[in-house]
This record gives structure tokens, sequence and C-alpha cells, in this order.
């Protein structure tokens, strides 16, 4: 298994490079090496600033939908957040693969701090829901031009590290964030925690923008400026499809069955064109790989947000205390993430996948036996560290196995399905689960039962399938051994399996 999925990892081609160049491996760099410090830190710090955003706004956003009388577009702050992102994630894939990182990650950058000051300067919620909106577009560009970056701008060997350096920025904002914002909307007011963050926005860019235009003037491989327009209107029928189905489970009556199934209509379709071909039925090489990025973090998520509700309903804990029940998570999280960029990982990829799944099913299953009254309700915090070690061993790992299958011209594509799988396993699997417990009962351990079993039961799903990550050798699958394609390289990399 491990020599296999070794053998099959392929580097992303870049052009020829000269000494000096990102991209290119001596044996001896890290990424905090002086060729690579300045890209690192900037991409870092940015990931950062994103991270402590999604905490703080998780705090101030009762409030702010209080002063603006909104809590009938609540739910709406967040999927339109939501919506926006999955078209500007397809957009910044083929603008990336198109003309390189530089020129999404910039705008991303600008729309997200634009969206902060729409809504830190919002009079009303419909306004506030724009603002919204916005950062949700600029989120979506910046994410996968992140991953492109990083596909691009430094060696196989390096990759795994600069993940375990994306998970590790989460870890401070998860501690820290609710806290600070929870202060600064007590003491100066709900839009400071939208206000402050676009003025940090200029450090990370200013310390990387030298970097990402030399990576820009040694890419010559950019095609011309006219994107794929088909591509684009499938996004935005997948926005469109996504913010139906939310739509309907905010419903929970009959007339839901109707965005339901305009949701249904708009989105499967879409999400067949948009994701590799064979994703569903996970066939081999990166169609399996795009899909357990999916599968691991809609199971991950989609009890994670019933944890607070079941710990504060079942177990009697103040809404503060069941919070601080997942921050285990985000710090195993990390250390898993750590552990899978060790030098040695990349010998054991299917391995650290599988076993990360199947902690990810330990976690999610021990945090359900807090539904017995004699298990301790600090055991939680002890099933949810496990839990958050198995998902950084398993995202990470996903992300270093989709750069080294893409070829270099289909890094944005690919790095977009990647990101799109993520999303709607969230958004599918979170939705199922709120269906499950409403029809099992929503004042009834059973109801939470439910949802933790079926969720840890498709983690082991994930742990099932990981091994077709690696495609077989002397298949049509196998990298270098595909059949001329008449739709080129594209295409044939888009469509594996």
């Amino acid at each position: 298994m491990t020599l296999t999925l070794a053998s099959v990892t392929t580097q992303t081609t870049h052009p020829a490079a000269t000494d000096g160049e990102l991209g290119q491996d001596n044996g001896s760099d890290t990424v905090m090496s002086g060729r690579y410090r300045a890209l690192t830190l900037g991409i870092v710090s940015t990931v950062l600033l994103v991270a402590f955003e999604a905490m703080a706004v998780n705090t101030a956003m009762p409030v702010a939908a209080r002063a603006l009388h909104g809590f009938g577009l609540y739910a709406f702050a967040f999927s339109g957040f939501f919506t926006a992102s999955l078209l500007a994630m397809v957009v910044s894939g083929e603008w990336c693969d198109k003309r390189g990182p530089l020129g999404p990650l910039s705008a991303g950058i600008t729309a997200f701090a634009t969206g902060l000051l729409i809504a830190g300067t919002a009079q009303d919620m419909g306004v506030f829901v724009a603002g919204r909106a916005v950062q949700g577009l600029g989120g979506g560009l910046v994410i996968v031009a992140l991953y492109v970056v990083v596909g691009r701008a430094y060696p196989e060997r390096l990759r795994p590290s600069v993940f375990a350096a994306f998970s590790a920025a989460w870890v401070l904002p998860s501690i820290v964030g609710p806290v600070i914002s929870g202060t600064v909307t007590q003491h100066l007011g709900w839009r400071w925690v939208f206000l402050s963050i676009p003025v940090l926005v200029v450090l990370p860019v200013s310390v990387m923008l030298p970097q990402l235009r030399r990576l820009q003037a040694q890419d010559g491989s950019q095609r011309s400026w006219a994107l794929n327009r088909g591509r684009l209107l499938f996004a935005l029928a997948l926005a469109v499809g996504a913010g139906l189905l939310q739509y309907a489970g905010q419903l929970l009556d009959l007339y839901a069955l109707i965005p339901a199934a305009a949701g249904l209509g708009l989105l499967v379709p879409a999400v067949r064109r948009l994701l590799p071909r064979g994703t569903f039925r996970a066939a081999r090489g990166l169609p399996t790989v795009i899909l357990l990025r999916g599968v691991a973090a809609g199971a991950f998520f989609a009890a994670e947000s019933f944890i607070p509700l079941m710990m504060v309903t079942q177990r009697g804990l103040s809404p503060t205390l069941a919070g601080l029940s997942l921050t285990s998570g985000g710090l195993s999280w990390a250390l898993g993430s750590w552990i899978q960029g060790r030098s040695w990982a990349d010998r054991h990829r299917g391995l650290l996948i599988r076993t990360g799944f199947l902690m990810c099913a330990a976690g999610i299953a021990g945090a359900g036996l807090a539904l017995v009254p004699a298990v301790p309700a600090y055991a939680v915090a002890f099933a949810w560290a496990v839990g958050g070690m198995g998902m950084g061993l398993t995202i990470a790992s996903v992300g270093v196995l989709m750069l080294g299958l893409s070829d270099a011209d289909d890094t944005g594509e690919n790095s977009a399905s990647l990101q799109v799988s993520d999303a709607l396993g969230n958004v599918l699997l979170v939705g199922f689960a709120g269906v499950l417990f409403a029809l099992v009962g929503t004042d009834t351990r059973g109801g939470f039962a439910a949802i933790f079993a079926t969720m840890a039961a498709i983690a082991l799903v994930g742990a099932a399938i990981c091994g077709r990550t690696a495609k077989r050798r002397g298949s049509s699958n196998f990298p270098g051994s595909d059949p001329p394609d008449p739709h080129g390289p594209r295409r044939r990399s888009a469509s594996s399996g």
C-alpha cells in the first residue's frame, strides 16, 4: 500500500528552474529557509486572520443580529457566506490555471476585507448579510489560490509541512478567538469585531507580495485569459442549489420540499460536472482523493455541530463549558497535521489517511458515549482530541495527494474540486444530521445517538475506501500511461478514474 502510494504520487510540473527559483528542491531547504520564509509567513498569517475571523464572528453574530433587529435573517448571514464561497472556489480555480494565483489571491483578500467593512458598518440586517456574502467571495478565492501557491512554489517534499502550518494557524484563534471577540463585543461593540481585521490584512499581503510576483514571473505556462463559461455556469448553479437546500432545511415543513427539490435539481448536475468523473463511485486516484475530503469534513463537522447542544441539554453544562469541550479537537488537529508533515510520512500516506479516518470514527463514537449518565462529561474532550488528531492526519494528507496527482495546469481546478467537496460534505451531512435529529426526536437522547452513530459509520466508510487513492500499475489510470486525450491534459487530469 505505502509503496504504491509513494510511486504514483507525481511531482507537479514546473517550468525549468534555475538556481534559487521557487519550487526547486535542493534537498536542504525548509519552509522557513530564506527562499521561502517570506512566502510562508505571509500565507500562514493570511490563514491565521481568516481563522480568527471565523471564530470571532460566531461569538459576535447573536449580538449583531439583535442590534440590527434581524433574527429573521440570522441563518442567511452564514448561508450567504457559504453559497458565495462555493461560486468563488470554482472561479478561483479557473483563474489560477489561466493566469496564476496572484490575481485571485489579491482579489480574494481585497473582497474579504471589503466584506468585513460592509458588515461592520451595516445599519440593517440585509446589508449585513450582503457583507457576509462578499466575505464568502473573498474566502473562496483565497483558499483555492493558497493551495495553488503551495503546489507551484514549494517542492513536493515541503508541501506536508506547509499544510501542517495551515492547521497550526487555526490553533490560537480556536483558543483565544471567542474570548477576544466576546471582550471586544462587550466593551467596544460588535462592529469592531469586523472593522478591526481589515487593517491587519495589510501586513501579510506586503510580506508575501514580492514572492508571489516572482512566482508569477517564473511561471511560463499560462494560457489565454478566457475562462470556461460552462464551469462558471455550473458553479453558479451549485451555489444557488446549495443555498436553496439550506433554506429548505430551515423551514422544516411540507413547503420545504419545493426549494429542496429545486436545490437538488441544480446541485446534482453541477456537482457531476465540477468534480472529477468517478468521484461518487470512488474511482481510483484523484476521484477518491476528492471524495475523501468531503466524507471526512462532513462526518466530523456534522457531529461537532451537535456536541455543544448535547452537553447543554443532556448533561446540564453551561454554553461556555460545552464549547470548551471542542477545544481539544483544535489542538490535536494541529498535532496530527504536524505528524503527517514529517519526512517519513510520504512513505506511509495511505496508512496515515486510514488511521485518521479510524480515529475520527472513534472520536465521534466516543463523544456519543456522553449520553450515558455514568460516563463523565469531560470524556467528550478526550474523545474529541482523538477525532481532531485523526482529522489532522487525514485532511492534510488528502491535500498532499491532490497536489501530487495534479499537473501544473490543473492545480487550480483540482484545488477547487477539493474545496467544493469539503463544503458540500459539510452542508449535506450537517443538513442530514438536522433532519435525522428532527425525525428521531429533538428532546431525547435517541436523536443525538442517531447522529453520532451515523457519522461514525460514514467515517468508517472513508477508512474502507481510502486504499483507492492509489492507481493500479499498468492501468489506464496510472500516471503517464493515459492514452492521448482529445480534450488535452487538463481534461484528462480532471477526469482521472
